[in-house]
């Protein structure tokens, strides 16, 4: 992670005059899915960038301490070998970002990737995620005992209702108190946009949550019917633009929820190219949450290395 956001005092002037020209945001929106499709050595080159910016997800009812250990296996693994040494690139350890679980699932991951030799950080969700109707109290204690099970990085999500009836002071409030919570493990705020009911709720969300502390700023929890959108993400990007020009301060960007091509993920790391710059380019400061993303990202490293499409036993810990 890069350094930590100490956040500021809570400043309303920088979102009380908010507007957002929607149509416009969707016009660039829809101008950034025509760009050219890059290919090639090219391509490749910009999936395995991909790779190292996911956040390998499992966050299912029926999660076990086998499947997550089979996650963080293909954490460390995250293209097959012989892949790799195909491009030269088998040498340069590349594995995803981190692995995200459920709290109780927590010492499970940190056991199996600890066994495996690698020092791949756990992210736990937290904060009564994903609906955020949880009293703060238990908020906090779910996060303390994420951070002691071993999370290095926390997801919280926030209290949809105190933005939608214009609380900015509480919904600051609660999560700074998050990221007091939080210790040394960075922070990820979850917004739920497809919840906000307006890309200026959105803007001001994404302020808020940068003020009060947030690392990351993180799109949605997957679980809405509306999750990461593009017009959702040049929002919050321009938001991250305005707060690092009035404190100095990077703040990391997460889309989540319905990321499942290798096209739509090379289109995200573009737009963030575009939006944010090259040194927004590395997971310290950018993060895919996904969790099937993977298996389509390794299926086109496959047919560009051998020219054919993987058959499914081809790629077994896809």
């Amino acid at each position: 992670m890069a350094a930590r956001n100490p956040g500021t005092e809570l400043e309303l002037g920088w979102i009380s005059k908010v507007y957002v020209n929607q149509p416009a945001v969707v016009r660039h929106a829809e101008q950034i899915q025509k760009w050219r499709t890059v290919k090639g050595n090219w391509q490749a080159a910009w999936l395995l960038k991909a790779v190292t910016c996911i956040d390998l997800t499992t966050l299912s009812g029926d999660d076990t301490p086998s499947n997550v250990h089979r996650m963080c296996f293909k954490a460390k693994h995250p293209i097959r070998e012989d892949l790799l040494k195909a491009m030269d690139m088998h040498d340069k350890g590349i594995t995803v970002a981190a692995v995200c679980v459920y709290p109780a699932r927590v010492a499970d991951a940190v056991n199996s990737l600890k066994a495996a030799g690698c020092n791949i950080p756990v992210a736990s969700v937290a904060a009564g995620f994903p609906s955020g109707q949880t009293p703060l109290e238990t908020k906090l204690a779910e996060i303390k005992l994420a951070v002691q099970y071993g999370a290095r990085e926390i997801d919280i999500v926030i209290s949809r209702s105190l933005v939608l009836s214009g609380q900015w002071e509480s919904l600051y409030e609660e999560i700074r108190q998050c990221r007091e919570a939080c210790g040394e493990a960075h922070m990820k705020t979850i917004l739920a946009t497809g919840e906000l009911g307006s890309l200026a709720n959105v803007y001001k969300a994404s302020m808020i949550a940068m003020m009060a502390g947030s690392d990351f700023i993180k799109t949605s929890t997957g679980k809405e019917v509306e999750n990461a959108t593009l017009p959702v993400g040049v929002v919050m990007m321009r938001a991250i633009k305005e707060f690092y020009w009035q404190t100095g301060n990077k703040v990391g960007f997460k889309p989540a929820g319905g990321i499942r091509t290798a096209k739509e993920a090379i289109t995200w790391l573009m737009l963030v190219k575009d939006e944010l710059g090259v040194e927004w380019l590395k997971p310290e400061l950018f993060r895919l949450g996904a969790s099937s993303l993977l298996e389509d990202i390794e299926k086109q490293i496959f047919h560009h290395v051998t020219g054919s499409y993987a058959l499914q036993h081809d790629l077994a810990m896809a």
